[in-house]
């Protein structure tokens, strides 16, 4: 193996890795080797020339290098990336054997210690998707050596998810069966259709399951709302926690398909609740209108802060949308607002759900979760805690 490139980072970048975040923004690096490579492995060390980690270089991207470990006296490897993939895998042990629950994050990239590498379990298939060009690299490696740690967990097809925009083909077959296109897996016992070929993410939102259980707790005798319902997980839950109707709201039509045969693969007749194609301020703008009320309202938008320029834009919005679910919630009723963007505190996704914001002085924060415990977060790196999800009565 080629000898690591040095890169010397400022005192700040330093002291963000010592305290074990992974990230090294470019910005940060005062000093490269010449020659340096996306994928090539390289050693940091701060102003004073101290080593402190080694990680691999992207030599595009906004983020320069990510850290895959501080022992120095180790080699970046193969052997090393898929000795921090197996104690992922080894973190999730509790679930091999699990009938009720056989769809879960296997890896979470950076929350496990292997930055860019994540693996999600769809029954017997698992889903690769690469972060950063630098580990995409290292893909051929990677395969080799988590193939068998897979196939010991019982699944029999390994398939590479491609990022968006990468090409047509979004499920590329890696190691084992072929992989399916349309999958059923089980969350707490309730059956979920995922398309894998297509949906988003891996094929579906597993950073909300625990979530959904809780919605599916709450329902009981209420008419609900979920918008942006996408594969219509939480309509699903609702559902089956005894909710008197349910309407789902998403500008996909063809994900109103996908939440259909959910609910038939639940034992659910679809066509005893509504499925709304319409935006999501629209449809919401339209029911105030009409005096319509729901008892239970569910908003899990796309993320509104796809940078932190966006944030304040994304802040407004959030606002925006809370107000007005709040307008077409009945009294007594309970408001679920959930936000994936990373560039949102939950401090401040809290403040878009204040009095003002709503328009209600009857409502209180009962509930704010986070990832659930298969997306690990680093204490060090708040980017992590992307998800929140706020319960509000």
């Amino acid at each position: 193996m080629a000898k690591a490139h040095i890169a010397t980072v400022n005192a700040g970048a330093a002291g963000a890795v010592v305290r074990g975040h992974p990230w090294i923004w470019r910005e940060a690096v005062t000093r490269i080797a010449p020659g340096a490579k996306t994928g090539d492995v390289v050693a940091i060390q701060d102003p004073a020339g101290r080593p402190i980690g080694l990680g691999l270089w992207d030599a595009s991207s906004p983020i320069a290098a990510r850290i895959y470990t501080r022992a120095i006296d180790r080699t970046l490897d193969a052997g090393l990336l898929v000795t921090a993939v197996a104690r992922a895998l080894a973190r999730r042990e509790r679930w091999k054997e699990d009938r009720e629950t056989t769809a879960y994050r296997l890896c979470h990239g950076e929350g496990d210690r292997v930055p860019g590498v994540v693996i999600d379990r769809y029954a017997d298939t698992a889903v690769l998707r690469l972060d950063g060009d630098a580990i995409a690299v290292w893909l051929s490696s990677l395969v080799d050596g988590v193939w068998p740690l897979l196939q010991a967990l019982g699944v029999r097809s390994f398939a590479l998810r491609a990022s968006r925009g990468e090409s047509d083909e979004r499920l590329r077959p890696l190691a084992g069966d072929p992989p399916p296109d349309i999958v059923t897996v089980r969350e707490h016992g309730v059956a979920m259709v995922v398309d894998l070929a297509h949906g988003q993410k891996t094929g579906a939102f597993l950073d909300q399951r625990e979530n959904r259980r809780r919605v599916r707790e709450l329902a009981n005798g209420r008419r609900v709302l979920n918008l942006f319902s996408y594969a219509g997980g939480f309509s699903t839950a609702a559902i089956l926690g005894g909710a008197q109707h349910v309407t789902s709201v998403d500008l996909a039509q063809a994900a109103h398909a996908t939440a259909q045969d959910s609910m038939r693969a639940n034992g659910i007749d679809p066509s005893a609740h509504a499925f709304v194609t319409a935006d999501a301020f629209m449809f919401l703008d339209a029911a105030k209108k009409k005096g319509q009320r729901w008892d239970l309202i569910v908003s899990d938008p796309p993320s509104f802060a796809p940078s932190e320029k966006s944030r304040p834009r994304a802040l407004t919005a959030y606002r925006r949308l809370h107000g007005a679910c709040a307008a077409v919630l009945a009294p007594q009723g309970i408001f679920c607002a959930s936000s994936c963007s990373s560039h949102v505190s939950a401090d401040d996704f809290a403040s878009t759900l204040d009095d003002a914001a709503t328009g209600r002085a009857d409502l209180s924060m009962v509930e704010l979760h986070g990832p659930p415990w298969d997306h690990p977060t680093l204490p060090a790196a708040p980017e992590g805690r992307y998800l929140k999800f706020a319960v509000l009565v």
